[in-house]
């Protein structure tokens, strides 16, 4: 945050600064009363990702840069419109406390009014019922006052007393080397070093018995620390401006170091649901090119190549890193090596316009891990003047400008068909490679192995279709030849229905004695004559 004593003649430099976020290359930035915006229509003909400079700012217009995070404040303007809200919350709460309590008293008038035409057998259900109400009471009295804490603190105590080893582990070899290097920097300081070095050790502590606040009220005890070590550097201790912000840099690395593994991605929060979210999404358009982002990157150029490998190397480290200002180092190191990778390809300085697709890039074709936590990280821990001014603001700033696009990206953005983009997205085809005829043979062989496979899995996922297009037309086929076989032996059972007729008698036989036909002739008897 920037100290409240700042002069005017101050914030016009951090605006400056602002405006002018890199050494090497002329950025083409202005404020909003400038009329950026025109300047961008004059180039209609160009189908990339604008972005006005203007909207990087505050959105109260102090100058500094906002943040998503802070829905679009700067870090000052954010937490004096959170102080409103919470004043204003917490004179909310004091109101319906005040009147659930005037409630429960009248409630109790009430009853206490009719006991005396309560029979005895009632005794007992209004002694619980007395107990219950004053149990209520003091329980919101509690909630809205300062000791509503004192349960929580004993129970921390009773925790902090058992073998945890999240608490009694030991200091990682990162953590001794960051203590004595605080230690050592500390003693060019004298008195003022002592007296810094308490304070550190004081908030750590406050810190660790703080462990059940919310991540936004840690951040806010962070913020309020920086804010006030600030202050007494140089208002107390005579600190020149110079060395206060080192000074401020080696406390946030000190503390930092030590609280990463109670702030970094908490599991009270969505951090780690954003960053499974994030790393899907990235996935799902992995087969985005740059000139569909219209990226003035050639990446034949070897040293272009290069430097788009080195982006992308540093914006992965930045997971890495555990104090908030390397991470943003990191990124600033992968804005230059963008802003470079402009130069070389185009041949002359590089403008804000080509930055933004680029970086976009950068983080799709890199796709870093836990990039959402980090930035939560970033944003709640840093320094905050940090994040309003300077390089390093100004490309944190794209780059949560980056990851809202790439959350929101569509076919519009990226000048596509609403079909072509589905069927990308969901993997039925891929946009045309380049042919290997026409590749520069300074390509890696690697590359266009990866190509070749690429085309390959293309063909054997159409292939795949058809086959299943055909098992699913032959299943059909089956269906309807079944069911046409059932109604032809329905049609000729109905046509030709069977009939059962009743058993004949018994034929008797011709040689047996038949009394019911004693008409019959007897049976021939065989004849004996004389020779």
């Amino acid at each position: 945050m920037a100290l409240r004593g700042a002069e005017e003649g101050a914030q016009e430099e951090n605006l400056r600064r602002t405006l002018e976020p890199h050494k090497d290359a002329t950025l083409f930035l202005a404020p909003a009363r400038v009329g950026h915006r025109k300047k961008m229509n004059l180039k209609s003909e160009r189908r990339g990702i604008h972005v006005d400079q203007s909207e990087l700012l505050c959105k109260k217009g102090c100058g500094y840069y906002g943040n998503p995070a802070w829905q679009g404040f700067c870090s000052k303007c954010w937490r004096e419109e959170y102080h409103k809200a919470r004043q204003k919350q917490i004179q909310e709460d004091w109101e319906l406390a005040e009147r659930l309590q005037r409630e429960e008293e009248e409630a109790y008038a009430s009853s206490q009014s009719t006991q005396g035409a309560q029979s005895l057998t009632f005794s007992k259900f209004e002694e619980k019922k007395t107990n219950e109400k004053t149990r209520k009471v003091t329980t919101v009295k509690k909630f809205f006052t300062a000791s509503s804490r004192a349960g929580a603190k004993k129970a921390e105590i009773q925790e902090s007393k058992s073998p945890s080893p999240s608490i009694n582990r030991q200091a990682s070899i990162e953590t001794d080397r960051v203590s004595k290097e605080f230690i050592e920097f500390l003693k060019t300081y004298h008195k003022p070093g002592q007296d810094i070095y308490k304070q550190c050790k004081l908030f750590l502590d406050t810190m660790n018995h703080k462990r059940d606040l919310s991540i936004e009220e840690q951040s806010e005890c962070a913020q309020d620390f920086y804010q006030n070590v600030a202050e007494k550097l140089q208002t107390r201790w005579k600190v020149p401006p110079e060395k206060v912000e080192k000074a401020m840099d080696q406390i946030e690395k000190y503390i930092m170091t030590r609280q990463y593994k109670y702030v970094f991605c908490p599991e009270t929060t969505d951090d780690e649901k954003k960053d499974l979210a994030v790393q899907k999404r990235i996935r799902a358009l992995h087969w985005v090119t740059p000139q569909m982002l219209c990226v003035p990157v050639n990446e034949e150029i070897p040293e272009v190549s290069d430097m788009v490998v080195k982006a992308i190397t540093d914006i992965i480290e930045m997971d890495s890193k555990r104090v908030p200002r390397d991470k943003l180092a990191c990124i600033t190191k992968c804005s230059k090596h963008i802003f470079n990778a402009i130069k070389i390809t185009k041949n002359e300085p590089a403008s804000a316009d080509d930055f933004l697709p680029t970086l976009i890039y950068i983080v799709l074709k890199g796709n870093p891990p836990r990039l959402q936590s980090n930035i939560q990280y970033i944003t709640r821990f840093c320094n905050p003047s940090r994040l309003m001014t300077g390089e390093d603001g100004y490309y944190f700033t794209n780059l949560c400008c980056a990851v809202a696009f790439i959350e929101k990206l569509d076919a519009q953005s990226l000048n596509l068909s609403q079909e072509d983009f589905d069927r990308f997205m969901t993997g039925q085809t891929s946009p045309k490679k380049q042919e290997s005829d026409s590749w520069s043979p300074d390509v890696c062989l690697g590359v266009k192995q990866m190509y070749k496979n690429l085309d390959l899995l293309s063909q054997l996922n159409e292939r795949q279709e058809r086959i299943v297009s055909e098992a699913k037309k032959l299943e059909k086929d089956l269906i309807d030849w079944t069911d046409g076989v059932a109604k032809e032996v329905q049609d000729i059972v109905e046509k030709y229905p069977l009939e059962i007729k009743p058993k004949n008698q018994a034929l008797a036989a011709i040689d047996s004695e038949n009394v019911e036909n004693d008409k019959l002739p007897p049976p021939l008897q065989p004849q004996v004559y004389a020779g």
